[in-house]
């Protein structure tokens, strides 16, 4: 990645003040370690009259990955191969603004101890980057940055120079050039712009994004007329931390027109007090809406198909009505945690009678599963490949045969409302894929198709009416017809062996 920033000057104001102003002497050549590389500053030219410096930031792919926005297989078919080919050696983005902020802190803030006197001082400014990922293309690239008073050339750059069929590619050549703006402005636009056009940052978006934006914007975010997508842009379109952030500059333009401070404007709300009530946890919204959907089932005899630690077999067991449950998972770590959690080498014959925990695969069909009211498969089928999915679906729905079989899973749609959740990833390390509310429902339409079953859906956690609900869940209920026949041919194997 390559960028440049050069003035020009008198003897009365000679262009090499720009190395007060940065802190890097013209003479010499520096480098600086980034989490993601290292920086070079030199100067190509630096006299009375023109003085440049640029800054090369060459990108360690391997530290890229290893710093990368989380693991976890996010169901692209290229997703490993992404982390090392892909256009971030050369192309500006998020890594050269973050290294911008690093090698010219001071310079960003407008301190300069040497010639306190420069910062305020504006003086003609010209930029360029060879390569600049500008999705909008040049007219946006315009809209961004010509309020902020530059005059800008952004041309296009072609997919292959060999090739002009081919036409242009999402990169431009930018040339920034202004008379009126200081180096510190100049700084900040740049910092918060490159990755606005790239649409994309290489590292998590935190909370504290917001602060880093509000400091970057101070002066001119407020004001400027694409605020909202540079705020969304900015924030990986984290709608929350986007909602955040814009409140914030509607205050600060609220005390702008009121020349008052922005404390005394936003003292409306008394602080939180800690007893406030806290939101219910996914996982116990989830396993309330199980056990809703078995009460209403009327079952008694219960399986935990991938029970892992033992929370749902834990909740069945307060309640008399199931008879019989039975967890199962195929990690006897995992049910050496149930087994703990349930304190089943101290409970009592009558309530130990009612639960077992045995190790199983769900990948393979399994007797002792037959012949159960109930079977739930909370949040199990993610963690499988998809190519192990019929067996699953064989092993369940067509072998064991419970009258009523409970499924949910993540809704891959409502990622985008996790502010933890990096974009593109899936919600744990382990799930091979999430689906989409359409893709679980055509899934699940299938397999009752398949094997006799009625289903119906039902949303798990705030419904959003954008993307949904935070877990989907299918009820499947053995068909009428289907669970006569499912009778006789218990009754006859019963008969036939007595005989």
């Amino acid at each position: 990645m390559f960028l440049t920033i050069g003035t020009t000057g008198t003897p009365e104001r000679p262009a090499t003040d720009l190395g007060f102003l940065l802190h890097k002497h013209p003479d010499k050549a520096q480098a600086f370690s980034t989490s993601y590389g290292t920086a070079h500053v030199l100067y190509p030219e630096a006299d009375e009259q023109r003085c440049t410096a640029a800054l090369l930031l060459e990108v360690d792919a391997v530290a890229l990955v290893r710093r990368g926005k989380g693991k976890g297989r996010g169901g692209a078919p290229d997703a490993a191969l992404a982390q090392y080919v892909n256009d971030r050696p050369y192309a500006a983005s998020s890594l050269l603004a973050v290294a911008l902020s690093g090698v010219f802190s001071s310079a960003m803030r407008g301190v300069c101890r040497a010639r306190p006197e420069l910062p305020e001082q504006t003086r003609p400014l010209r930029v360029e980057v060879p390569a600049l990922p500008a999705r909008g293309g040049p007219d946006l690239v315009t809209r961004l940055f010509e309020p902020l008073g530059w005059t800008v050339t952004a041309d296009r750059v072609p997919l292959d120079t060999a090739f002009p069929e081919w036409g242009d590619s999402r990169y431009v050549r930018l040339v920034l050039e202004s008379e009126a703006l200081t180096l510190a402005e100049a700084l900040r636009h740049l910092y918060v712009l490159l990755p606005v056009l790239d649409d994309a940052k290489h590292y998590w978006v935190a909370p504290d994004e917001v602060d880093k934006l509000l400091r970057a914007g101070e002066g001119w975010l407020p004001g400027h007329p694409e605020q909202k997508l540079i705020t969304s842009r900015y924030l990986s379109r984290r709608w929350s931390l986007t909602r955040q952030a814009m409140e914030r500059l509607e205050l600060v333009r609220l005390a702008e027109a009121d020349d008052s401070e922005v404390e005394e404007i936003d003292n409306a709300v008394e602080a939180e007090t800690e007893d406030e009530e806290k939101p219910t946890p996914l996982a116990v919204q989830r396993r309330e809406a199980i056990l809703a959907e078995l009460r209403a089932a009327g079952a008694a005899r219960v399986l935990d198909l991938g029970c892992g630690q033992g929370q749902l077999v834990q909740a069945l067991l307060k309640d008399p009505a199931y008879t019989e449950i039975v967890g199962v998972d195929v990690s006897m770590r995992a049910l050496t945690i149930a087994s703990r959690r349930l304190k089943l080498d101290r409970m009592g014959e009558r309530q130990a009678s009612r639960v077992r925990l045995v190790q199983g695969s769900l990948a393979y069909t399994d007797r002792r599963l037959k012949g159960y009211d109930a079977a739930v498969l909370s949040e199990v089928i993610e963690h499988l490949d998809l190519p192990r999915l019929p067996a699953l679906e064989y092993a369940v729905f067509g072998a064991a045969r419970p009258r009523t079989v409970v499924v949910t899973t993540p809704n891959v749609e409502y990622n985008v409302r996790w502010e933890s959740l990096p974009a593109g990833h899936v919600r744990h390390g382990d799930h091979r894929f999430e689906w989409t509310r359409e893709e679980f429902r055509a899934w699940a339409a299938a397999v009752a198709a398949r094997h006799g079953y009625d289903v119906e859906f039902r949303p798990v956690g705030p419904d959003d009416p954008e993307v949904g609900p935070p877990t989907q869940m299918a009820v499947f209920t053995l068909g009428t017809e289907t669970r006569t026949d499912t009778r006789t041919d218990t009754r006859t194997e019963k008969e036939a062996k007595a005989a």
